[in-house]
């Protein structure tokens, strides 16, 4: 498939779900490269999967985890607010004719729907993996946070600068409320006071 980092993830899905399975790992990684995105990308996915190895000792299950991260942003269309809710019936109509055991789908199709908050309780060890992956962005080096807050302007430049500030601001307030960002003892000592530092910054940007 087109670029190196699409074969990767390609490799990365059908080591998780089998040669048989390399059709619809075709059809994820085409979703993630998708023109109208910009930072839910193959990029992002690609990211999020190397957390997902550094947190792996942290999962109850990590190939539940896995196919959480290739599906979770499988559906995106920037237009809509049910973007996870139909990323997770896709899991759950697509997983079960790869032979995934019925538990793991709805495992797999749970942790989707969960990172529309980003809320997993304290006991819940693969939600907290997925989640901290999917926000490991929040910590990024000044540069690579400015990229990051660009792309996400650049996904919805169809809504006026005055409700994009107001929704985002909304967004990264929510963040800010929660006890900690990070629930798993490795993200929470790499990522929190820096993705709190670059979450602060950015609120103070969007309301001045």
């Amino acid at each position: 498939m087109g670029t190196s980092l699409e074969a990767i993830l390609l490799d990365r899905w059908t080591e998780l779900a089998g040669p048989l399975a390399r059709e619809v790992g075709e059809d994820l990684v085409r979703r993630y490269s998708e023109p109208h995105r910009r930072y839910h990308t193959v990029e992002h996915l690609a990211t999020m999967l190397a957390v997902i190895d550094d947190l792996a000792g942290d999962a109850a299950d990590i190939d539940a985890v896995r196919y959480a991260a290739f599906f979770h942003d499988a559906v995106y269309a920037v237009d809509r607010a049910d973007n996870e809710e139909r990323s997770a019936r896709l899991a759950e109509d697509v997983l079960p004719g790869l032979g995934v055991p019925s538990g793991t789908v709805a495992e797999v199709a749970r942790l989707v729907r969960l990172t529309s908050g980003h809320h997993p309780e304290p006991a819940d060890r693969n939600g907290g993996v997925l989640c901290d992956a999917d926000l490991a962005i929040l910590a990024a080096d000044e540069s690579g946070y400015a990229a990051y807050t660009s792309a996400v302007r650049a996904e919805y430049a169809h809504v006026p600068d005055e409700l994009f500030r107001k929704g985002r601001a909304a967004v990264l307030q929510g963040l800010r409320q929660q006890e900690h960002l990070f629930r798993t003892p490795i993200a929470r000592g790499r990522y929190e006071a820096a993705a709190r530092a670059n979450l602060a910054a950015e609120l103070a940007d969007l309301t001045e």
